[in-house]
């Protein structure tokens, strides 16, 4: 049966690999999503019978795990240097003028689309996936292999056997158009900063600690450039097509130009066409074909002589300013926003720009009727970058910050440290109130899916709730008068109301709205304090011992909870059946209760991944980093030396596997 078993698990493993092939690289699925969870989930019951038949490639491992690991530093064997950038025609002819004399004979360039997102660096051996590195300082590194094995697009085992034994593949992770504003539009739900283009997104994206989290967003990757002692051939366009047949999604862009001449068409038809593309794109890269003729050309200290990029001029529009609007968010923060006389930008009309904050209006000097250039930030979100102070008109008026709240008048405020302006006047303030209300019924807090906005709206403009507690006192009755309310969607209503009732303890904690508590946040809260009373009175020291809450949120919360209304409105969700705990049916004893644990090297009979389940399940907090705040350090097998003399600067216990499992049998 074990025989069959360990069969059953290399065949799945295959398939899995052939089909996340199919998908990501030649978007050619075979069979459905139901079909290959199907398969994906007979592989996890297996490997969890199995654990000796681990393999950190299969490819159960794309979903990453929960743990949090602290990147370690990777020494490229081949340095990443940085190409030098050329903007226009006569740049690029002087740099095949350069390589024209110093070859003295025939060659030819590789034109490629030059990625707009954050470097990356593989390594396989044997056929497999060893590790991934960030560029870093060219130099070295941050070993990234976690996140990236969670990348559909990257091969975790290589297809065919015709690959050389070590070799090192480079490429640019990044992130589709649709992916970033469905990322950008979740955050937005769960309160979170949006990113401001999809190049921030994707390289924020690979430094996360967390690969589980890296796992849910939508990350890609194309392959541009092979390296190694045994390369399948001399061209350099050659070896990216055998790296297609081993799996690597490579560009079909790419394209082999004989002339100089071949090589400025290629760089004008994708300076028009490019907005067609569903990712984004700055430049063209041009590198000479030959890999001997590129060891001939060499380096220079700071790039390669055989390659350079041509960056394109980022699209530009000059519009008039007509007026400012200031908006008020949910947390309060005042955002000014620029309405334009419309212009085509970038494929699409523009009429509004985000001017962030006051600095940006101080920095352009901002008049009203200004002749201002617009751009797209990373090709996506209009911004202004420019006047034309010549086109001033002589009596035009300053843009001016406003002082006070424009919904509710209150004076604004701006914490130091901090570049937004703020109204303190959260409970009185209209869009602040709405905010709170439509933030509590979204599908990430307490999903209550037949309430929208615009029933918000109408329940709020119709006094029937002031607050998130006042939806629990609602009545069909109170609803169907309502403009557009028939009776089923009055129905949903009550339902979808009293279903929330059910949501759990992180999810409710999230939906109050707690400034700077998202919904990472509030499930390590949840996790490390279990209820609602015991967050209520946790100390400063205790809430910085929590994983990811620094001082900011620390003080947050205490703020929150020190407020008498909030007191209230708490008793009342309390009252109204709302969970306000988290479930105890994993707390197998409280023995560590009140300790924060920190799990360091190899430990013999957990994994990295069960350490941090089991130290919680006995009831104490597993954290990723050590502080005064931290009870004990469990040591395992080459513990990194860091970590080690840290605990022992701070007088930190250190007990060994043996001792913590003695702790959790007591």
């Amino acid at each position: 049966m074990k025989e069959k078993d360990s069969e059953r698990i290399v065949e799945l493993r295959q398939l899995l690999n052939n089909h996340n092939y199919k998908y990501y690289v030649l978007s050619a699925p075979e069979i459905s999503d139901f079909e290959y969870d199907q398969l994906m989930h007979e592989l996890v019951q297996l490997e969890s019978k199995y654990p000796e038949y681990a393999d950190a490639n299969s490819p159960t491992q794309r979903v990453g795990s929960d743990l949090n690991n602290e990147f370690k530093q990777v020494k490229h064997k081949y340095p990443m240097l940085s190409l030098g950038n050329t903007y226009n025609e006569t740049e690029i002819r002087d740099f095949d003028l350069r390589v024209a004399k110093t070859l003295n004979t025939t060659y030819s360039y590789v034109c490629e689309l030059k990625y707009d997102g954050a470097s990356i660096s593989l390594t396989y051996e044997k056929g497999n996936l060893k590790y991934a590195v960030t560029r870093g300082d060219g130099e070295k590194g941050d070993d990234v292999t976690n996140n990236v094995r969670t990348i559909g697009s990257i091969p975790l085992t290589l297809k065919g056997t015709n690959y050389p034994e070590l070799f090192e593949i480079r490429g640019e992770v990044f992130l589709p158009h649709k992916g970033f504003e469905k990322l950008n539009k979740e955050r937005e739900e769960l309160g979170e900063n949006t990113f401001a283009n999809p190049r921030n997104a994707a390289s924020g994206s690979l430094k996360i600690q967390n690969s589980s989290l890296v796992a849910k967003r939508p990350l890609d990757c194309y392959l541009y450039y092979l390296l190694g002692s045994e390369l399948p051939t001399d061209s350099h366009f050659d070896n990216l097509q055998r790296c297609r047949e081993w799996g690597f999604k490579i560009p079909t862009e790419n394209k082999r130009c004989n002339s100089i001449e071949e090589v400025l068409k290629f760089i004008e038809f994708w300076d028009t066409n490019r907005r067609q593309l569903p990712y984004d794109i700055d430049g063209i890269v041009i590198k000479v074909d030959s890999i001997a003729q590129q060891e001939q050309l060499g380096f220079t200290a700071k790039s390669p002589r055989w390659a350079i990029s041509y960056k394109f001029k980022a699209e530009q529009a000059a519009t008039k300013l007509l007026s400012v609007d200031f908006q008020v968010g949910r947390t309060g923060a005042i955002t000014p926003v620029a309405n334009l006389e419309p212009v085509f930008l970038a494929g699409t009309t523009v009429k509004r720009a985000s001017l962030h904050n006051e600095d940006i209006i101080v920095l352009h000097d901002l008049h009203l009727n200004d002749t201002v250039l617009v751009e797209k930030g990373g090709e996506i979100i209009p911004k202004i970058v420019g006047v034309n102070i010549d086109k001033r008109e002589t009596d035009a008026k300053k843009v001016i910050f406003i002082d006070n709240c424009p919904e509710c008048n209150t004076k604004l405020i701006r914490a130091e440290g901090e570049a937004a302006y703020y109204c303190p006047n959260e409970k009185g303030c209209s869009p602040q109130i709405k905010g709170k209300i439509i933030h509590f019924i979204s599908r990430k807090a307490m999903n209550m899916d037949s309430l929208g906005e615009e029933t918000i709206e109408l329940l709020y403009s119709n006094k029937l709730i002031a607050n998130i507690s006042d939806l629990y006192t609602l009545t069909k009755e109170q609803l169907l008068p309502l403009e557009r309310m028939a009776e089923k969607s009055a129905n949903n209503i009550m339902n979808s109301i009293q279903q929330s009732k059910a949501v759990p303890f992180e999810r409710l904690l999230f939906g109050i709205g707690i400034r700077h508590v998202g919904a990472t946040v509030a499930k390590n809260l949840a996790k490390a304090f279990g209820s609602m009373e015991e967050l209520s009175h946790a100390s400063y020291e205790s809430l910085i011992a929590t994983e990811e809450i620094g001082e900011k949120i620390a003080l947050s919360i205490l703020d929150y909870f020190s407020d008498s209304e909030n007191s209230i409105l708490i008793e009342k969700l309390k009252l109204y059946g709302l969970q306000f705990e988290t479930e105890k049916s994993e707390l197998k004893s409280l023995n560590l209760k009140g300790l924060s644990i920190i799990a360091s090297g190899k430990l013999e009979h957990f994994s990295r991944e069960e350490i941090k389940t089991i130290i919680e399940a006995h009831g104490g907090k597993a954290v990723s980093s050590i502080s005064k705040q931290t009870s004990y350090l469990l040591a395992g097998e080459n513990i990194g030396p860091n970590k080690l003399s840290k605990a022992v600067e701070l007088g930190i216990p250190i007990i060994t596997e043996q001792d913590f499992i003695k702790m959790i049998e007591s």
